[in-house]
């Protein structure tokens, strides 16, 4: 299960990632403007918003295991459509295609790390950040020399849904052992979403600032990059860096976790790198910005991921929350890499859309100021603490 989980992981950023390095090759062949190309991004994200909720319901009544499944068939679909792509329409239909899988499966993986390691929900999250992280990692490093190889950026894209087409066959193999096992992850009915929790919107804006800064990053790092004087092949270079140094980012949360088990310290600590991060972007130390961007990020992703599982009492709970806050957290989420297309093609310069984005992550550390009390009543219940007695948010 942990190999299914992993494989599931390693799908959901290269169809986003692998456009990135290969942005200006098909802005020019399409004609494509800023804010048209960030849809490539935006669309994806979007998708991801409107059909959470709609993916914890279906897998209520059909099966965890097969939602999966047929989400990964269509990320792979989704992909391999692009090797036949020579409009922006068409395009952008691919973008579409793979983004529904990519919002089907998302939350879905929560509740199914819920269910199936209760016990080791911070290990898992570390497998499931990593497999997310290695697959944005092998996309955008591997992109410009497939373009390269084949003379095609077409087929540098395509070749992304044999991953697709492997996870859906482990997961499929997954479901056929689910049916023979004792129960079916799907027979409990699933929990409504937390619509009116305010506990719940709090770690659903997080989550959209912190997807605003991240798939902005991911979709425009290259060209931001290739603005300030690197060359696309140095500009590739960075975001890789940017995606590899998020890879052992769950791993070291974990550790650190488990020596100090505050939330509210490690979000503010990523923030703050993160903040330093888009800072040196404008120093002559491009790679070093990349790194730590990157570390910031994926440890901000996990903790993300984090939040609603210490809130949600079953793995039930934990998809619907894991459903809400990632679906209108996209919704937020989908603005930021759109926005900074709509900067870029009115302004020119990118340096005001990074700005931009350290305002965004100054606001990330005010919210989690606030969630910080949540934080700590449901660390206070997990230990049975009494009810009279004063929490410290620290802790």
């Amino acid at each position: 299960m942990t190999a299914a989980l992993f494989l599931a992981a390693l799908n959901l950023r290269p169809a986003i990632s692998s456009v990135s390095p290969l942005l200006a090759l098909i802005r020019d062949d399409l004609g494509m403007s800023s804010a048209a190309a960030s849809l490539l991004t935006s669309i994806p994200v979007l998708c991801m918003g409107l059909l959470s909720p709609v993916s914890a319901k279906l897998a209520g009544r059909v099966g965890t295991e097969r939602v999966i499944r047929w989400s990964l068939v269509l990320i792979g679909f989704g992909t391999i459509l692009r090797l036949f792509v020579h409009s922006a329409g068409v395009l952008l239909l691919t973008a579409l295609i793979a983004g529904l899988g990519i919002a089907a499966m998302g939350p879905l993986l929560s509740g199914f790390i819920k269910q199936h390691f209760p016990s080791s929900v911070p290990a898992m999250i570390a497998v499931y950040s990593a497999g997310l992280s290695l697959g944005a990692a092998l996309a955008s490093s591997l992109s410009l020399p497939l373009q390269a190889d084949s003379q095609s950026w077409q087929a540098a894209l395509a070749v992304w849904s044999a991953l697709g087409a492997a996870g859906a066959a482990v997961w499929r193999t997954l479901h056929r052992g689910s049916r023979s096992g004792p129960r079916k992850v799907s027979e409990v009915p699933s929990a409504s979403l937390p619509w009116r929790n305010p506990k719940a919107w709090l770690l659903t804006l997080h989550f959209g600032l912190m997807a605003a800064c991240f798939y902005s990053l991911l979709a425009w790092l290259p060209p931001v990059m290739q603005s300030l004087g690197y060359t696309s092949s140095e500009a590739a270079v960075m975001l890789t860096i940017f995606a590899i140094t998020q890879i052992p980012a769950g791993t070291i949360l974990q550790r650190l976790l488990r020596r100090y088990p505050s939330r509210l310290l490690w979000l503010w600590v990523s923030s703050v790198t993160q903040l330093a991060g888009l800072i040196l972007l404008f120093s002559p130390l491009p790679w070093l910005a990349a790194a730590v961007i990157g570390l910031a990020s994926g440890t901000l992703f996990a903790l993300g991921l984090l939040l609603p599982m210490d809130a949600a009492a079953t793995s039930h709970e934990a998809a619907s929350w894991a459903a809400m806050t990632q679906s209108a957290g996209y919704l937020i989420g989908a603005a930021g890499p759109f926005l900074i297309g709509l900067i870029h093609d009115a302004a020119g310069p990118f340096s005001f859309a990074i700005y931009g984005l350290m305002g965004v992550t100054v606001a990330l550390i005010v919210v989690q100021w606030f969630v910080a009390p949540f934080q700590a009543q449901n660390r206070a219940s997990s230990k049975a603490a009494p009810p009279a007695k004063r929490v410290d948010l620290s802790e």
